[in-house]
């Protein structure tokens, strides 16, 4: 029986440039890191002499699951993976959506830190978040993330 989330995880080229923007950009708080070359590590993602180095995230405020942490971004050291098309209309991809209270302000400060959008910010026209804002972007390894600003907020 399902009865929390754990974690989400994306995977990542480089865990240091990672951890940079997902605190120093979008604001999350680094909850710690490690190296994952156990003898079961390899066995559970199905690489021999697997290394992964990981960050594990969260947003402060919010209450965590037992892991303490919301996302965890893991760098294949051993083997090293080469990127993947990550379009999201592509079965497979994936996004996360994080909820802000001022989406035109936190999009003027990531633009201004470099951070590529893929439209201007979005009015919401239909649907439970009708009225609210809207914008995709992309982070350092072109995972798609999305900003959310609620209606009334």
């Amino acid at each position: 029986m399902l009865v929390n989330y754990f974690h989400f995880s994306f995977t990542v080229s480089n865990l240091e440039r990672s951890i940079d923007f997902y605190t120093n950009v979008i604001g999350m708080k680094l909850v710690g890191t490690q190296i994952h070359d156990q003898p079961y590590t390899s066995v559970q993602v199905a690489f021999p002499n697997a290394v992964l180095k990981a960050a594990r995230l969260t947003i402060d405020g919010i209450p965590a699951a037992r892991s303490g942490h919301l996302l965890e971004l893991i760098e294949y050291v051993n083997p090293r993976g080469e990127p993947t098309d990550t379009t999201t209309n592509r079965p497979g991809s994936a996004h996360m959506a994080f909820q802000v209270d001022d989406l035109l302000a936190a999009y003027k400060r990531m633009k201004a830190q470099g951070v590529r959008f893929k439209s201007e910010p979005v009015r919401i026209m239909a649907g439970p978040n009708e009225g609210g804002l809207t914008i995709y972007f992309l982070d350092p390894d072109d995972i798609t993330l999305e900003m959310v600003q609620p209606r009334g907020s």
